[in-house]
């Protein structure tokens, strides 16, 4: 399947909101020209990588493309759990890395998350991309989109069902699968199956024109470049129509560019459109918020409530 029409799906027709978007967060935007170096953006890169949790196996690296990072892990049971019915629903997770590095078998990108759900009967996907500069951004989602048709259509063979999919990225990850949930209806008119809803963890890019004009991190300018129908073009907030599927922005209360106002102020355009968007603003760092997650307490919990809420399977394996 093509996915190339993304870039050129936007007549960006949000253009003349973007100067009331800027004077709204300018007020609270911090008083430098630039943020310190974003050295938390880059933590997927580096660190120990994931071992097998007990009761786990690992399909490694499942081609979605000829590119050797156009690969996908899937971790399923090592063996049925009992008292279980019908296919699993996936968890399909995409590491960040500031887009210019990272790898789906870190650590704290898998071993917590695949630890808790898949011995409770998911499976869980960690997915690999192309990265800057081989290709852009765009290019990156691109690549998410393309790994998730391929999972969707293999699912059969992993005891897993397509129509019960959930996104999961974290940093820039999280600006991807927020890009890929902002592009559901062009997906599904190219033949991808819909899925439940996405968990997006800790980006800060889901506004991209707003993000590019006010103090920001260096990373950005290396990465987005200074072409404004570019970040338009990548920019999650310009392309929801509230036909989505749900989504929960989780955010760090610790980060000096303070992701909480872009997430809120993501959310709340979302509702204004008809969709379902909530916020979950955790005191934690930014790789705590993908390291912790499925540790036992009420982060993990908030987000289990949230994807319990998107379907009865989901929520009857979360019990």
């Amino acid at each position: 399947m093509a996915f190339h029409p993304f870039a050129h799906l936007r007549s960006w027709a949000c253009r003349a909101a973007l100067p009331l978007a800027l004077a709204s967060l300018a007020a609270v935007a911090p008083a430098q020209a630039q943020l310190a170096d974003p050295g938390i953006f880059l933590e997927d890169g580096s660190g120990a990588l994931a071992t097998l949790p007990a009761g786990v196996q690992r399909i490694a690296d499942v081609p979605y493309g000829a590119d050797p990072l156009q690969r996908m892990d899937v971790y399923l049971p090592s063996a049925p759990r009992s008292g279980v019915d019908g296919p699993a629903p996936v968890i399909f997770m995409v590491h960040g890395g500031g887009w210019r590095t990272g790898d789906k078998a870190m650590g704290r990108v898998v071993q917590e998350k695949a630890a808790r759900w898949v011995p409770r009967g998911f499976v869980f996907i960690s997915v690999n991309y192309r990265l800057h500069p081989a290709v852009d951004v765009l290019q990156e989602a691109i690549d998410v989109a393309l790994a998730l048709d391929t999972a969707q259509k293999q699912a059969a063979q992993w005891g897993a069902d397509p129509t019960k999919f959930i996104l999961m990225g974290h940093s820039a990850g999280a600006h991807l699968v927020s890009f890929v949930n902002a592009h559901a209806p062009l997906l599904r008119q190219l033949g991808v199956t819909p899925w439940l809803g996405t968990v997006s963890l800790d980006s800060a890019l889901l506004n991209a024109p707003v993000v590019m004009a006010l103090p920001h991190y260096p990373l950005y300018d290396d990465v987005l470049g200074s072409d404004p129908a570019y970040w338009l073009a990548i920019s999650p907030y310009q392309a929801v129509s509230g036909s989505q599927p749900p989504w929960q922005f989780v955010c760090s209360t610790r980060r000096p560019d303070r992701p909480c106002l872009q997430a809120q102020g993501m959310a709340a355009h979302v509702q204004a459109l008809g969709g379902r968007a909530e916020v979950l603003p955790q005191d934690l760092t930014h790789g705590e918020i993908n390291a912790d997650l499925g540790l036992e307490g009420s982060y993990t919990r908030a987000v289990e409530a949230f994807m319990g809420s998107l379907d009865p399977t989901v929520a009857q394996r979360l019990r």
